[in-house]
């Protein structure tokens, strides 16, 4: 069967960096870190004590207070962001067939401060049983992309994707492929994440993932750079409305980008370290490409998982170099959790909207925090160190692998103006 075309036609963004697509964006081309002290607990006794939270954020400048009552913090990210999706699109609520819009929308935790703070209550000493009636169903995963569906009504395909880092990439892809089937018409996808907290702080500690670098905490997320020591955390949500072509195009929408392919892929190595040799990585983006029908070659810019992991960095690199061969030096490459942080399972939604706005504007926004080249990796790339740069951006790729040995990748091309 010959599958349809898709287009982006809204975008939505809650992060670090600004509550708004606008803000995010222009904040990103800036170069500005989105890390700080956390503020959300007494940090005395852990390892890390800073992370990328979103800021001047009220839920309730949102929702009322009753409704807030109702949510844990990752809904009320996708909520937001899903909500400045579709008033990007310019869908029309009234006249658009809902059977025919879907939501996958996916979170790598889920309520990880409702599940804190109800089990916290409970082990405090209180014998009887106690919880709050809203505990299930504001911890549970899949809640995100059951009220977006139930807040406009969208009755078409809607689930949750769990893939760790690359929930949000996944979710992409599956409402890509879903509407490439003539399954619907048009989707809210993305993914969203509230883990800055005691346990999520705790235990990427205890992974030894995160970075511990409290002096110097503006700059610890520092992709690429000899002196990384580990991720930074940050929290949010990123949505995309993507849409048949024909569809889009007969109600006049303002299109972004093509979405043109998605590549998906395991490492079957390890629980948490990437292939050394950038096997699964090297395969998602091949498989990216194919599904795409292009050459390496037309790739511009890769918005790459460079989470500032000691070995993960080292790994993708290896894997551009395969899949790119000489063109890997003519590429720009960029980590934007230098900026950031790094959003779990929300982290390929917002970086897609990096990814998408770069064919759009033609700029590449940069990898900061940069002054200490690895020699095991290649410095000829171009990693777009601490500045934006301006280009020609006809087609951008991102990735964004998760723990398990989850890999994504997405193609966008840019849309004729």
């Amino acid at each position: 069967m010959e599958l349809k075309r898709v287009v982006v036609t809204g975008l939505g963004a809650v992060t670090p960096l600004g509550n708004n697509v606008k803000d995010y964006w222009d904040s990103l081309v800036q170069g500005i870190s989105g890390a700080n002290l956390i503020t959300r607990f007494n940090t005395e006794n852990f390892k890390t004590k800073f992370a990328c939270e979103v800021k001047n954020f009220n839920p309730e400048d949102y929702f009322d207070r009753k409704e807030v009552r109702k949510l844990d913090l990752f809904t009320i990210y996708a909520l937001v962001a899903s909500d400045e999706a579709v008033k990007d699109s310019g869908l029309n609520l009234e006249t658009v067939n809902k059977d025919r819009v879907g939501v996958i929308f996916g979170s790598g935790i889920g309520g990880f401060n409702t599940f804190l703070n109800e089990v916290g209550e409970y082990f405090k000493g209180n014998s009887i049983p106690r919880f709050n009636p809203f505990f299930i169903p504001k911890m549970i995963t899949d809640i995100a992309a059951g009220q977006i569906s139930i807040k406009y009504g969208f009755r078409g395909p809607n689930y949750a994707t769990v893939s760790a880092c690359a929930t949000a990439t996944n979710a992409i892809i599956d409402a890509y492929n879903l509407i490439r089937l003539g399954k619907a018409d048009v989707f809210v996808t993305g993914g969203s994440e509230a883990g800055i907290c005691e346990p999520g702080i705790g235990g990427f500690n205890a992974m030894h993932a995160m970075s511990t670098n409290n002096p110097e905490y503006k700059t610890a997320s520092r992709p690429f750079d000899k002196t990384r020591d580990g991720f930074v955390m940050g929290d949010g949500g990123g949505a995309l409305v993507i849409e048949e072509y024909e569809h889009a195009i007969k109600r006049g929408a303002v299109v972004y980008a093509e979405l043109v392919g998605g590549g998906l892929s395991a490492d079957a190595h390890h629980l948490t370290a990437p292939h050394p040799d950038g096997h699964g990585a090297r395969l998602v983006m091949l498989n990216a490409l194919e599904d795409a029908n292009m050459k390496p070659e037309e790739i511009d810019y890769i918005n790459v998982h460079g989470t500032a992991t000691p070995r993960g960095d080292i790994s993708e690199t290896i894997a551009i170099k395969s899949v790119f061969g000489e063109h890997a030096y003519k590429l720009n490459i960029s980590g934007t959790k230098s900026m950031t942080g790094h959003l779990l399972g929300a982290a390929g939604a917002i970086e897609a909207i990096a990814a998408i706005l770069a064919t759009k504007y033609d700029i590449v926004p940069p990898t900061i925090n940069f002054s200490v080249p690895d020699e095991e990796i290649d410095q000829k790339l171009n990693l777009t160190i601490n500045k934006a740069q301006k280009r020609t951006v006809n087609a951008a790729m991102s990735n964004t692998f998760g723990f398990g040995g989850h890999n994504t990748s997405v193609i966008f091309r840019k849309f004729p103006s």
